[in-house]
């Protein structure tokens, strides 16, 4: 009778507990309205392909983690936001506004970093290294 509450308790803490993970509607609606209207078309290809295209937000494997970009977006953002385009698209405006260097106002923008032909989160080759720091911290949202 014991393991069975304790199964049940393990249930209910995993369904309470909300992954962070990507969301293919927040891809999709930034490929649809970032990327596709960039000029350097080429740049564009190779964000979009499939094994990096998680990496405007996400750093490494694991999708738990977030580069700074992400972590924006996530303070921005839920799984309850999937369904609503608008939203997304309002939200991934505003991240993209966000000044890289929240301390100082004339740091560039994530869109100023994407315009330039740069990857909003950093250096592809750092993006692609699992980060030093433990998943989640600054930005991280639960619902």
């Amino acid at each position: 009778m014991r393991y069975c509450y304790l199964l049940c308790a393990a249930c209910l803490v995993f369904a309470l507990v909300t992954p962070a993970g990507a969301y293919p509607q927040f891809q999709k609606a930034f490929q649809e309205t970032y990327l596709k209207s960039l000029k350097d078309q080429k740049f564009a290809e190779a964000m979009e392909k499939g094994d990096v295209k998680c990496l405007v937000c996400h750093q490494g494997k694991q999708k738990k983690n977030r580069n700074d970009f992400g972590k924006v977006v996530g303070k921005l953002l839920t799984k309850k936001d999937t369904k609503d385009n608008e939203k997304i698209v309002a939200a991934l405006k505003k991240a993209l506004e966000t000044h890289v260097d929240p301390k100082d106002d004339k740091s560039e923008t994530y869109m100023d970093r994407l315009m330039a032909g740069k990857w909003p989160g950093g250096n592809l080759e750092d993006l692609k290294k699992e980060p030093t720091k433990p998943a989640g911290g600054e930005g991280e949202k639960k619902e």
